[in-house]
């Protein structure tokens, strides 16, 4: 195997069937996140009117969201030391699943806000558990596909956004039309029980070398993609949020354009990441990377510059372009930092996703209600800026797996010694700068078992 310097371009393996299964299972996994969380915040407008709250109050309820996310990453994190990442996976869309119909039911606020707050718990178990098993699967396909997870997460927002201009339109109650949420992703989470990513289904705890070797994940190596993953999300968050108030009170669009700028901008991110597993195979994660800021960038300066809906319509559609699959790299990256504790890596930098979120979804709208949000955009353009600089850090390597590897829990530590030292490769890899963290980077030890084979 020789990979690239941009990490991304290795000897691929031929994955086995209950590769391909799982792949298509995570892929599910990753869409009943995105169907869920857009019929929710497209609903935000009729939650408003149903239950007598202004913007305020939504934006509470967006940071306790947060907050509860956060937790979720914590208890994702330990429960994937024991039975392992489709466990977490599992156990989040059931989450999710039970808070959309808390939500959709509520027959009062003290209930729609436990119902978000649970929803928020559901969302950090899922995102990391999403993330964990599809940087096991890219590990044995020996080949970027994180990608194309992050894509089915575009598609299924795209559809739970037209669900909710569905019902809308039809005059349909949310206590009717939400509930088809619930059982969607109920049946998602059920296929994951049978699909997903796992040697075995026993609860297996760490060995004390795995636990030893947990405790020296490299901190330096997840801060920096952690900046990046920051730096994403609030651009993510921002046009999410604020896309249509700004088009609408800013620009002076007619409320039927307003939602314009959201919906290219997810239908260029849906574009980006289905064409971003092919442009790494292609040129590596630095380079897409770097081009991925550039063109984010260009598309939030015209964003900020706009004098006219149209053109901040174009920015819009440019910056997902640009910056849609820098949040599947991101992970991809974190997984070669320590490819035999992947799950921890991943656990860990999923914490900044929610960092991400509250500042886009906080900082650019009270940066807009101080000033205005034409100077509220202007944050999430310096943050492109950053991706820019940070893109040499994402030369790390990804390494297939064979899918026959040992379900023994000592695989991880015995297999190290085809390495030469503890698993590790001593010399820093190209492309990344960082000697600190090159030797966990340069990794051969197969992975936890748990997630590495079937």
């Amino acid at each position: 195997m020789s990979p690239d310097p941009g990490g991304s371009r290795v000897a691929a393996v031929a994955p086995s069937s209950a590769a391909r299964r799982a792949r298509v299972g995570v892929a599910f996994g990753f869409g009943a996140q995105g169907l869920a969380y857009a019929a929710l915040v497209a609903s935000l407008p009729g939650f408003k009117e149903r239950f007598g709250i202004d913007d305020g109050v939504v934006t509470l309820v967006t940071l306790g969201i947060c907050v509860m996310a956060g937790a979720g990453t914590v208890v994702a994190d330990r429960v994937a030391r024991g039975p392992g990442s489709r466990t977490v996976l599992t156990l989040g869309l059931g989450t999710v699943a039970t808070a959309v119909l808390l939500v959709a039911l509520a027959p009062a606020l003290p209930v729609f806000f436990v119902g978000f707050a649970v929803y928020g718990l559901g969302l950090g178990l899922v995102d990391a558990g999403t993330n964990m098993q599809a940087v096991a699967l890219q590990r044995v396909y020996g080949r970027s596909i994180l990608t194309g997870f992050y894509a089915a997460w575009s598609a299924a927002a795209i559809l739970g956004t037209l669900l909710v201009v569905a019902y809308e339109a039809l005059g349909i109650a949310q206590q009717v039309a939400l509930p088809a949420v619930t059982v969607v992703v109920a049946l998602i989470a059920v296929q994951v029980v049978r699909t997903g990513w796992r040697a075995h289904d026993e609860a297996v705890g760490p060995t004390p070398e795995q636990q030893q070797a947990a405790r020296a994940v490299p901190w330096s190596g997840i801060v920096v993609l952690g900046i990046a993953v920051v730096a994403y999300f609030v651009v993510d968050s921002a046009a999410q949020i604020w896309s249509s108030i700004y088009l609408r009170d800013a620009l002076g669009a007619a409320n039927d354009l307003a939602p314009v700028g959201l919906s290219v901008y997810l239908a260029t991110t849906l574009v980006s990441r289905l064409s971003g597993d092919l442009a790494v195979r292609r040129w590596g994660r630095v380079v897409v990377v770097r081009a991925a800021g550039v063109i984010g960038a260009a598309g939030l300066l015209a964003v900020v510059l706009a004098p006219v809906p149209a053109v901040a319509v174009a920015g819009f559609a440019l910056t997902g372009l640009g910056l849609g699959a820098v949040a599947p790299l991101c992970f991809a990256a974190a997984g070669s930092l320590a490819p035999e504790h992947a799950d921890a890596v991943v656990a860990r930098l999923n914490g900044f996703n929610y960092v991400g979120a509250v500042l886009g979804g906080v900082l650019v709208g009270a940066i807009g209600t101080g000033a205005t949000l034409r100077v509220g955009f202007a944050v999430p353009l310096l943050l492109a800026v950053v991706i820019i600089v940070l893109a040499p850090r994402f030369g790390v390597h990804d390494r297939p797996v064979p899918e026959d590897a040992s379900s023994d829990p000592r695989t991880a530590a015995n297999g190290s010694m085809m390495a030469g030292t503890s698993g590790t490769a001593q010399a820093t890899e190209p492309g990344t700068g960082d000697g600190a963290a090159a030797g966990l980077h340069g990794s051969r030890a197969t992975p936890d078992p748990r997630d590495g084979a079937p």
